[in-house]
């Protein structure tokens, strides 16, 4: 039962923890690379104004969610301590069905919506599974 509860926190401390670093990534980026000029903050403004990106305002969305992945699947690895490529890749297809949502509702480019959906998700929760290792911590039986 410890096991499944510990497994169970992982997954959880990986999810928030990938949250925050997607998040800080996107806000930090938005302050070195700003967004091009008259572009609305919402969604729907976002998009209507998708032409006027240039390819390097996609450096940090992808950034965001390649660390973020990387992060939650790393810390969930970690604390788990078993079973680490799986709980990575728990975290890469719980960040992926992520990045389907917000393509499905913001759309992009295609070479970034490719980009992204391809390399920022799953590779990303196998390597920060295999950067965690599969040592237990210690007093997780």
């Amino acid at each position: 039962m410890k096991r499944i509860v510990m497994t169970v926190v992982a997954v959880v401390a990986g999810v928030v923890l990938g949250g925050l670093v997607n998040m800080g990534l996107v806000m930090v980026g938005g302050v070195l690379i700003p967004p091009p000029g008259g572009v609305a903050e919402t969604i729907e403004g976002f998009r209507q104004n998708l032409a006027s990106y240039q390819p390097i305002d996609f450096l940090f969305p992808f950034l965001a969610h390649a660390v973020g992945t990387l992060a939650g699947a790393f810390v969930a690895a970690k604390i788990a301590g078993r079973h680490t490529i799986l709980l990575g890749l728990i975290i890469g297809v719980f960040f992926l069905l992520g990045g389907i949502l917000m393509v499905v509702m913001v759309g992009g480019p295609v070479w970034f919506i490719a980009s992204d959906l391809i390399l920022a998700y799953l590779p990303m929760g196998y390597l920060g599974a295999r950067l965690a290792g599969t040592r237990k911590p210690s007093g997780i039986s």
